[in-house]
């Protein structure tokens, strides 16, 4: 019996001597797990962060982040609207909108590609074929956008901007056989009055108004109009990043629009006037590049946080802005036309938003405000009986 217990006391020992050693090798077994900003590839990011030219914005609290978004919103497309008006306002420039947008792109490209090279996966994703509709697309929407400042005032082409939803719903009705209900139909009524009421006006009192801008304009909402499908479509189907879509659209479209100018024998008159006006050209357009690549960041992560529908009411407010300043700016013709059509033209944009967020968009009704009203009368009356 006492060797029994000798050799229990001894396996009891062994077996804490044994348990010891396996608590102790575990103590320095660890799993460690990168923190937010740690992350080991750009594809496994917490859902909460937003970083916005380097600067992580989930470290702030939503009014915080609302403020700093509004804020770069509007100052950098203030800035890139003032100085794509300043560009044609020198003189003898409006005839190269397309060398602008040549020049644009170089600038996208070589921005595309200094983000592509600060983030850790760098292969292409998205093929090269779809790059090629995008990047025709691309050239579409921002080269006769450019060149339609030629013929227009810069505030007609901000009201032509606004009402992408016009080509849009055309392309879905007659593509797709869309239906529409009741508020998106009132809202491409009200765009298409407000911009045939804006044009009207434009071409009473301005002396150089070209029925060509508004050809141009209309075709470039057009190509605006399929691109952002397009482009949304790639990036969710090939798990493709911003800075990729930049860097390739922006690129192939350069040497679509440079050989269309070589072939047109454009390039070389752009070339000789912006030699002549250095600043005022490819010094303006670098500025003009920079600002615009920096606020499509802005928008993007005003989207992320808040919504469509918030970012949508800001870039509205940012393009009314935008039309104030041009007249505040620039010396251009004024009739109180263009404020009755410009505000049709927000109507409609409230109406078509309206149509997308019926849920959280609650309005009241007539029915329900004449019910109200009857209770606060039965209310009031009743308190003056008591």
């Amino acid at each position: 019996e006492e060797q029994k217990e000798d050799n229990n006391s001894t396996e009891c020992s062994e077996s804490g001597i044994m348990d010891l050693k396996f608590t102790s090798s575990r103590k320095y077994i660890s799993i460690s797990v990168p923190s937010k900003s740690q992350t080991m590839s750009p594809h496994i990011k917490s859902v909460d962060d937003v970083v916005v030219l380097g600067m992580n914005l989930s470290k702030f609290n939503k009014p915080t982040q609302f403020f700093v978004c509004v804020s770069g919103v509007f100052m950098f497309y203030l800035i890139y609207g003032y100085l794509q008006e300043l560009i044609f306002s020198v003189e003898g420039f409006k005839p190269f909108g397309w060398y602008l947008t040549l020049v644009q792109f170089g600038f996208y490209s070589i921005f595309g590609l200094i983000e592509l090279q600060l983030i850790q996966d760098k292969r292409r994703r998205i093929p090269g074929k779809t790059y090629m509709i995008i990047a025709f697309l691309t050239v579409g929407t921002m080269g006769l956008s450019n060149t339609s400042l030629g013929y227009l005032n810069y505030p007609t082409q901000v009201i032509f901007k606004c009402c992408k939803l016009i080509p849009v719903m055309i392309g879905g009705v007659f593509i797709q056989g869309k239906r529409y209900n009741i508020a998106d139909v009132s809202a491409a009524l009200c765009m298409s009055l407000g911009l045939i009421w804006f044009t009207l006006a434009d071409s009473t009192v301005a002396p150089n108004f070209n029925l060509t801008g508004v050809v141009l304009i209309s075709l470039a909402l057009c190509a605006d109009a399929v691109i952002g499908n397009v482009q949304e479509k790639a990036m969710k189907l090939h798990n493709g990043s911003n800075s990729e879509m930049v860097l390739y659209s922006y690129s192939i479209g350069f040497v679509y629009i440079l050989f269309g100018l070589t072939c047109t024998s454009g390039l070389s008159p752009a070339v000789t006037f912006c030699s002549k006006h250095p600043v005022q050209t490819y010094g303006y357009a670098f500025l003009f590049s920079l600002t615009g690549y920096f606020g499509i960041s802005f928008v993007l992560a005003l989207i992320k946080i808040f919504g469509a529908l918030l970012a949508v009411t800001v870039t509205t407010g940012r393009k009314a802005m935008t039309i104030v300043l041009s007249f505040l700016f620039f010396a251009k013709p004024f009739t109180f036309q263009y404020v009755w059509s410009g505000l049709l033209v927000v109507l409609g944009i409230f109406l078509n938003v309206y149509s997308k967020n019926m849920d959280k968009i609650k309005l009241p009704s007539l029915h329900g405000l004449w019910k109200k009203n009857v209770e606060e009368r039965k209310t009031r009356t009743l308190s003056q009986t008591v």
